[in-house]
């Protein structure tokens, strides 16, 4: 048997993780989401099942700030099928749907990864040492050069070579 966090949430909305001993913000239960920790959140009191609950919330929360993800249109459809025969049907077909495109997302990244040989943000970085350290050799170049030539014996930066004699 899988043993699940237990995350209460009592009266006054506050989240109290049972694992950690201590308060948590929904923030916080959206990172147990984000590090595929298995937990439910209980009423403090009566022991109800609020998982489903505080997951939309937080989906709610996320769906006001930027881009949203569900477009008007997308919830109107959904909104149509509660009540519908289907309805429970939709959920799981949903649910299998959205775990296709994740794996095909991983697959797609994979090929990339593999193709490019690395991440985006490595090459990045890469492209970035390279240029530095080309624009530091040429900059050593240059002062090289320059060090050279001032130091040299024939160099005097007043005289022509008309005014030389052999």
């Amino acid at each position: 048997m899988t043993t699940h966090r237990i995350i209460k949430k009592y009266p006054n909305r506050r989240l109290y993780d049972t694992e950690i001993s201590s308060y948590i913000t929904l923030e916080e239960v959206r990172q147990l989401v984000l590090d595929h920790e298995e937990f439910e959140v209980r009423d403090a009191k009566t022991g109800e099942d609020l998982t489903h609950t505080v997951l939309l919330q937080i989906i709610s929360e996320y769906e006001v700030r930027g881009e949203p993800m569900f477009t008007t249109k997308l919830l109107s459809q959904v909104i149509r099928f509660y009540g519908d025969s289907l309805q429970g049907f939709m959920g799981g077909y949903l649910e299998r749907s959205l775990q296709v495109f994740i794996d095909q997302q991983q697959q797609f990244r994979s090929q990339l990864n593999n193709i490019i040989g690395q991440t985006p943000w490595s090459m990045l970085n890469d492209l970035t040492e390279r240029n530095m350290k080309l624009w530091k050799s040429l900059q050593e170049g240059f002062l090289t050069a320059a060090a050279n030539s001032m130091s040299s014996p024939t160099f005097e930066p007043n005289k022509s070579k008309k005014d030389t004699k052999p």
